[in-house]
């Protein structure tokens, strides 16, 4: 999964080093839980050598799992697994309705369009009686180091406008032949996302080829607003554009 998930290439790498890149399987089921436990580890370890440490991404939940922790909310494997069962029959639409209806706060920050999502937001109401909201305290935990979290803030226009572009430019560089690559293993996990989802129906002829490219940049575009909701949730965030990073990079601030 590298076209579809932008993988930054060797040059753009630039020979720094940088984790949580090829260090997984798509076999292997990677929970909040888990990331936290490996990255935590891995923060100790880097901070004996280094003072400054970047951690960079799109996923606001895995972000702010790592530096707030995560809430002791219940699971259940047996109502996942009976979840899971509903959405392969019937979709995710009907239990989307229970969210909004449940729970609309946060029904317009998660990404609706990723089935895992939408299960876990049912599984834990049901358990509980309780709304997801209600049980995500977000308290800050106690770190050993010092947090700025910022937030590039492009223009709506703009972002919408990098969105569509990068879209093109997976598609050139070859998305498709990627994703027939990875259709004995569609059911995993890690294919139900935004760019291999719509190009799987459309290989199952339920689109056509430029139905798929703009349903992939127009779920692309709903989740980047998503994640901006999200963000707006810190109240400490640092907003800046990229031009503001730019400039103060090149006078050397």
């Amino acid at each position: 999964m590298s076209i579809g998930t932008a993988k930054p290439s060797p040059e753009e790498l630039g020979g720094i080093k940088h984790y949580f890149i090829d260090s997984h399987s798509i076999h292997d089921e990677l929970s909040l839980a888990t990331y936290i436990k490996e990255a935590e580890y891995l923060l100790r370890d880097e901070f004996k050598n280094q003072d400054t440490i970047l951690l960079t991404g799109g996923s606001g939940m895995f972000i702010d799992g790592l530096i707030f922790g995560i809430d002791d909310i219940p699971h259940s494997k047996k109502l996942r697994d009976e979840l899971s069962a509903e959405v392969e029959a019937q979709g995710t639409n009907h239990l989307l309705l229970e969210i909004e209806e449940k729970d609309p706060d946060y029904y317009v920050e998660f990404d609706r369009s990723n089935p895992v999502r939408v299960i876990r937001a049912i599984e834990v109401m049901r358990l509980t009686g309780k709304t997801y909201s209600e049980l995500r305290t977000r308290s800050k935990k106690s770190q050993d180091y010092e947090i700025d979290y910022f937030v590039i803030n492009h223009s709506r226009e703009k972002l919408y406008e990098r969105i569509n572009q990068r879209v093109d430019l997976m598609m050139k560089a070859g998305l498709l032949e990627e994703v027939k690559s990875l259709l004995p293993y569609r059911h995993l996990q890690a294919l139900n996302t935004v760019g291999y989802s719509e190009l799987f129906n459309y290989l199952d002829g339920k689109t056509n080829f430029q139905e798929a490219i703009d349903l992939i940049k127009q779920n692309s575009r709903r989740y980047a607003k998503r994640q901006m909701t999200w963000f707006r949730r810190n109240e400490d965030a640092i907003w800046e554009t990229a031009g503001e990073i730019l400039d103060r990079y090149e006078r050397g601030g």
